[in-house]
C-alpha cells in the first residue's frame, strides 16, 4: 500500500503557466489598401485556449479590409476595441479615428498588444489618434464601469473582429456591448467582421441579439470566403 501511495506521488506533474504559452512573435506586415501595419503577432497558436488572441484571425483581415475601403465612417470617431489580440485592427483605426481603445481581459495578450502600440508609435507614420490599452473581461461590469468611468462621453463605434467562437462567452460579450451601446442612449454602432465556423453559433449569435434588444444588419457586399470559411460584416443596433 506504501509502495502504491509514493508510486501516485512519483507521477503528478506540476506544469508552470508559461509552459503554455508561446511568445515566439515575429514581425509581419500587413497591408490593407495604401495602409501597411508591421506588427509582432504568433504565425501559429499557442496551446492555451485563452491566448486565441496572439494571433492575426481571419476575421481580422476582413475588418480591416472593410474598415480600409470604408474609412470615412471612422473620421472624427471615438472606437473600442473588444478583443483586440494584437491590436492589427485598432491600430489601423488611429489612422483616421479621434480615440481609440483597445482592449482584451488576458494579461499575456496585453503584454503583446503594448508592445505593438510602441511599435506603432515610434514608426515613420505616427498615428493620429492616440492607442490606449485597457483591460476588460466580457460581462464584468466593474470594469466596464471603470472603462466608462475614464471615457464618460462613450464611444461613436464598437468594433469586434472574430471574436465569436466560444459559445459560452457569446452572451457575455453581447452584455458587454450592450451596456457600451446604452450608455450612448443608442447612438453608437457594434460592427462585427463575423465568420461562420458552427451553425450552431449562427444560431445562438442570433438569438442572444435578439434577448439582448439588438438588431443585426448584414452589410451589404461584404459576405465573402476568408481562411475557407465564409464571413461578413454585421452592423448591431439597440432596437
Amino acid at each position: 500500500m506504501h509502495r502504491e501511495v509514493e508510486e501516485s506521488e512519483e507521477e503528478i506533474v506540476c506544469l508552470d503557466e508559461s509552459f503554455f504559452i508561446n511568445d515566439d512573435y515575429k514581425l509581419t506586415t500587413f497591408t490593407f489598401g495604401s495602409n501597411v501595419l508591421q506588427l509582432l503577432c504568433l504565425q501559429s497558436a499557442s496551446t492555451d485556449f485563452d491566448l486565441t488572441g496572439q494571433l492575426v484571425w481571419p476575421g481580422a483581415m476582413l475588418m480591416n479590409n472593410y474598415l480600409s475601403k470604408n474609412a470615412e465612417m471612422l473620421q472624427g470617431c471615438s472606437v473600442i476595441e473588444l478583443g483586440a489580440g494584437v491590436g492589427v485592427t485598432g491600430i489601423l483605426c488611429s489612422r483616421f479615428c479621434h480615440q481609440v481603445v483597445l482592449t482584451d481581459h488576458n494579461e499575456e495578450v496585453l503584454k503583446i498588444l503594448r508592445k505593438n502600440i510602441e511599435l506603432h508609435a515610434s514608426s515613420e507614420n505616427p498615428s493620429c489618434a492616440e492607442l490606449v490599452v485597457e483591460k476588460l473581461e466580457w460581462g464584468n461590469s466593474v470594469q466596464i464601469n471603470q472603462v466608462l468611468q475614464r471615457y464618460p462621453a462613450g464611444f461613436d463605434l464598437v468594433l469586434g473582429a472574430d471574436i465569436c467562437f466560444q459559445q459560452s462567452s457569446v452572451p457575455l460579450l453581447l452584455d458587454t456591448v450592450e451596456q457600451l451601446l446604452r450608455f450612448r442612449g443608442g447612438k453608437c454602432k457594434f460592427v462585427l467582421a463575423y465568420v461562420s465556423r458552427a451553425k450552431m453559433m449562427d444560431s445562438l449569435l442570433k438569438r442572444e441579439a435578439a434577448q439582448h434588444g439588438m438588431r443585426m444588419n448584414e452589410v451589404m457586399g461584404t459576405r465573402s470566403v476568408v481562411g475557407n470559411l465564409e464571413g461578413v460584416i454585421i452592423e448591431v443596433t439597440l432596437e
